[in-house]
């Protein structure tokens, strides 16, 4: 199981939003692209379906941009990956919707898969962007006392 480029650039583009979220002022993608190296059309792509989804919101104008379309302790990191990537799985026999596996009730495998499954979805529906915020100060900070040091 691996994430695309559009769950990952999403979730560092969602990211780099909530860093201002406070401040209520929009970024461009333009901002965005250019602080972590992205290309700015790839951005838009990944940026439609976010604004779908409600995940953010769009200003328009010269000073427009994007915001989050709610607080950063309120979008969850499965949020974000789910909209980008589709329903996280190791194997589609596990996903609700499949249900054509002849052997679905006698699979050996299954059960691991699943078990897979539910990890992930734990851990990716108990992070928030603030959880994400709140961890990175504490990294930045740990930086800079040791910068000090």
């Amino acid at each position: 199981m691996k994430l695309s480029t559009k769950g990952r650039y999403g979730l560092k583009a969602m990211f780099d939003i909530a860093t201002i979220y406070e401040r209520q002022e929009p970024i461009s993608l333009k901002q965005i692209a250019e602080k972590n190296h992205l290309s700015e059309q790839y951005l838009e792509q990944i940026f439609s379906v976010l604004k779908k989804s409600g995940l953010v919101k769009s200003i328009r104008g010269a000073q427009g941009g994007y915001m989050l379309g709610r607080q950063p302790s309120e979008i969850t990191v499965g949020d974000i990956i789910r909209v980008l990537e589709g329903p996280i799985a190791p194997s589609m026999c596990v996903l609700e919707e499949e249900t054509d596996c002849i052997e679905l009730r006698t699979c050996p495998t299954r059960d691991v898969w699943k078990q897979i499954k539910d990890s992930v979805d734990e851990v990716i529906d108990n992070i928030t962007l603030e959880d994400m915020l709140l961890k990175n100060q504490k990294k930045t900070q740990v930086s800079l006392i040791d910068s000090i040091d």
